[in-house]
């Protein structure tokens, strides 16, 4: 089992899940991160500490999200690792659905 960053990350890209890893297993892209499923020990110290409730155990993924198990695992081969945490971009709470319930599909915005 991995944990796996689904829709919400994009454009937020909140790092405090980044920092409580011990295995070093997010990778930063433009706009979102990833998790790679290679490197996930299933500690489950990320999931809590993700504001805007981005992050699920593969196997609690909501069904609208399981391409996401997919792109995790691509995208994880080819963006750099990230440790620490990060500044989160100017208008992350606009764009975070936990915070503003108006935000509509987020998948077209990823960058890759």
């Amino acid at each position: 089992m991995t944990f796996v960053v689904t829709e919400n990350c994009i454009k937020c890209k909140y790092t405090d899940c980044v920092e409580v890893c011990p295995v070093d297993c997010f990778h930063e892209g433009p706009n979102f991160l990833v998790i790679d499923p290679d490197e996930c020990i299933d500690c489950t110290l990320c999931e809590p500490e993700c504001p805007a409730e981005a992050i699920f155990s593969e196997d609690d993924v909501p069904k609208e999200h399981q391409k996401y198990l997919e792109i995790n695992a691509e995208l994880a081969r080819s963006w750099p690792v990230i440790t620490e945490s990060k500044e989160p971009p100017a208008d992350a709470d606009q764009w975070d659905r936990i915070k503003n319930s108006e935000v509509e599909d987020k998948f077209p915005h990823l960058e890759k």
